[in-house]
């Protein structure tokens, strides 16, 4: 992958021959549904890295989301490895190879920042942790995605959590920016709390700020953020499959990752639900461009 066409231009190694601190890599597809198109998801990273084109030359400039620059002063300390490879209906195998990647990432050891694609390849995403629990798990969506099974397919978009949920290494999760209707079923809901998910509407955050969902966080602990883009309001993030009004502000969602990098230790970030066919003029693209930026600002600051 050129300069040009990565994330903020970063090369896909560091030149001093360091380990990177985070690693990006994207992945179009998951475990998609039978009769299904998800093709547009696999335009999602895509968008995401030429949107950020425009700040490739301003890394070590100011940046007012994070009080400073970028890498806080410090070395740039990530890298964007490109793509997995991944074939809609293949669903086995993509997320065999999203998790041997995660494995891989991991293993360096970096903090792996996945761009999706639709909200199954966060299974595998969570999976690949298994060897680095407890996790806890922040889900940051306006659905609960706790289907058992939708079509026969038991890893597909609507199911994540609920998969979450059977992982031994998964230690809790708080879900946040719920609103409206969903998938969700009141038997969803139900199995849901019965596990102990924490639940946080769009409203509360609306009305008690982002620390109504940073409270359910153990301080200290280990942390993987899932933000599906429909957690965002459709005013400004509209390029996304399940528009639903009322969602969280650009800045209540840097507010809550900033909060959770000075609370606990952001282990793993995924952004998912970014649809490019139904954005508008590239508005979507721009905003999930700044929220990976804040992302790896967070990370960078983390002791």
């Amino acid at each position: 992958m050129t300069a040009s066409s990565s994330f903020l231009g970063f090369s896909d190694r560091l030149d001093d021959g360091r380990l990177p601190r985070v690693v990006i890599f994207g992945a179009g597809h998951g475990s998609t549904y039978p009769g299904k198109d998800s093709s547009g998801y696999a335009l999602s990273a895509g968008a995401i890295r030429a949107a950020s084109q425009d700040d490739a030359g301003l890394v070590e400039h100011w940046d007012f989301d994070l009080g400073g620059p970028l890498f806080d002063g410090k070395a740039i300390s990530c890298v964007d490895v490109g793509n997995v490879e991944t074939v809609m209906c293949d669903n086995a195998g993509n997320r065999s190879r999203i998790e041997a990647k995660m494995r891989e990432v991991l293993a360096l050891p970096a903090v792996p920042i996945l761009l999706g694609g639709d909200c199954s390849v966060t299974i595998p995403f969570i999976a690949g942790f298994a060897d680095e629990g407890p996790v806890w798990v922040l889900q940051i969506d306006a659905h609960i995605d706790w289907r058992d099974e939708l079509h026969g397919e038991r890893y597909g978009y609507s199911s994540p959590m609920r998969r979450a949920s059977e992982m031994p290494h998964v230690a809790g999760m708080v879900q946040v920016g719920l609103r409206s209707v969903g998938s969700a079923r009141p038997s969803d809901v139900e199995a849901a709390q019965c596990y102990g998910s924490r639940f946080v509407t769009a409203r509360e955050i609306h009305a008690q700020g982002v620390e109504a969902a940073l409270r359910h966080i153990p301080e200290g602990a280990k942390v993987v953020v899932t933000l599906d883009c429909d957690s965002i309001d459709p005013g400004i993030m509209p390029g996304v499959a399940a528009r639903t009004p009322g969602g969280l502000t650009y800045t209540q969602i840097i507010d809550l990752i900033a909060g959770l990098g000075r609370r606990a230790n952001i282990a793993g970030f995924d952004l998912v639900e970014f649809y490019p066919p139904a954005d508008i003029d590239g508005l979507s693209a721009i905003i999930a461009a700044r929220i990976v930026v804040n992302a790896i600002g967070a990370i960078a600051r983390q002791g």
